[in-house]
Parts: C-alpha cells; sequence; structure tokens
C-alpha cells in the first residue's frame, strides 16, 4: 500500500490507483465530467485537477490520469484547484451554453456567466470523448468517432459517412456528462444508429 494525503487527511492507495480512485474511497469529492469508470480515463476536460505540493512548490495534475505516489500531499480544492474550475467551467459556458449539468456544476463554483464568446447558443457537446471511448471499448463497435480539428472537431461517424456499425445500445446516451447524446433511432442503410449532438445531421 502507498501512503499519502489528501487535503491533510492520511490516506493509503493500492498499486495502480489513480489520485481520484484514491479520494473516492475516502469518500472525497473531485468533479469531473469525462470521468467513467467503465472506460480508461483520458483526462480531457480537466475539471478533475488536483494540487500537488512539495515544499514551496507546487503543480496541478489531472487526477483521474495521476497515479498515487508514496508520499504525496494532495490538495482537492485550494484557491489555484478552484480558480483552474472556475476558468474551465467558464470556457465551457461558452462552448456548451445550453447544458444544465454545465450551469449547475458552475454554479456550484459560484460562476453565473461567461466572459467568452458564445457560438452555438443550442450546443451541448463538450468533445470529451466519453461516448467514443464507451462505443469503442466497452460495446466493441466503434460507431462514433472523433472528425475534424480544432473548431471544426466534432462526434460522428468514422469520416462523417453513415455506417452500419451502430448497434443501437445507447451506450453512448448513457455515459455522456452533459446531455448532449440524443437517442434518435434512424434507419441507416437499414440498420438503427444512434446520432448526436454533433454529428451527420
Amino acid at each position: 500500500m502507498l501512503s499519502l494525503t489528501i487535503d491533510g487527511k492520511k490516506v493509503e492507495a493500492e498499486a495502480g490507483w489513480t489520485l481520484l480512485d484514491t479520494a473516492r474511497q475516502y469518500g472525497i469529492e473531485i468533479p469531473t465530467l469525462c470521468y467513467h469508470e467503465a472506460v480508461e480515463p483520458f483526462g480531457a476536460c480537466r475539471l478533475c485537477v488536483v494540487e500537488l505540493r512539495q515544499g514551496n512548490a507546487s503543480r496541478l495534475v489531472a487526477s483521474c490520469v495521476y497515479p498515487a505516489e508514496e508520499g504525496l500531499e494532495v490538495h482537492t480544492a485550494s484557491e489555484k484547484v478552484n480558480n483552474v474550475r472556475r476558468w474551465i467551467l467558464e470556457m465551457l459556458m461558452s462552448e456548451c451554453p445550453a447544458s444544465q449539468e454545465i450551469k449547475e456544476m458552475a454554479a456550484q463554483y459560484g460562476v453565473e456567466t461567461t466572459r467568452f464568446e458564445i457560438n452555438d447558443p443550442e450546443q451541448e457537446c463538450i468533445l470529451c470523448g466519453l461516448c467514443v471511448r464507451a462505443c469503442a471499448q466497452v460495446v466493441g463497435a466503434n460507431a462514433i468517432s472523433t472528425v475534424g480539428r480544432g473548431a471544426q472537431k466534432e462526434i460522428g461517424s468514422p469520416y462523417l459517412v453513415p455506417g452500419d456499425a451502430c448497434v443501437a445500445c445507447g451506450t453512448c446516451v448513457t455515459v455522456c456528462p452533459t446531455g448532449a447524446m440524443r437517442a434518435r433511432f434512424e434507419r441507416v442503410r437499414g440498420v438503427p444508429s444512434v446520432v448526436m449532438a454533433r454529428s451527420v445531421k
């Protein structure tokens, strides 16, 4: 077992646990959006950021992918951590203004508005890729993927070409952290298909 401290509390972690795993074992809440225990962590949303301190030095890491290590001093709700989370949530509010989940999480950190430009007032998808990973790792269908780059990035069928890989299981809808996925079953080449908020129109 590895010994470390989280928010001043001495805790123990098994080899292979992440900081998020360890915190949750002890009932310490760390917010997440792109994390789900059914798939490998990716660290996309960065809301799970925590502060590691060593003497006068400190750094921020994504707790869902950072491994627990002997002697770490971890802070999950320091001023630095909360400032970063507020900034991330403000960015997400500009990118996904229609997401009620984002609004509720932002309100917990005192964020009610965003200073950043809103391009699509109906958008809910944060492009965390959780749906893509669940489709690949849990279902094994690989029916959806991240397509495009930068501002053109979206979630859809590979190369945005409708296919028959979707088995209409709804796993992508279930794991979506913001409610962006819409279980809309269409007949594509005679096979039901789940179509996403950022997908093939």
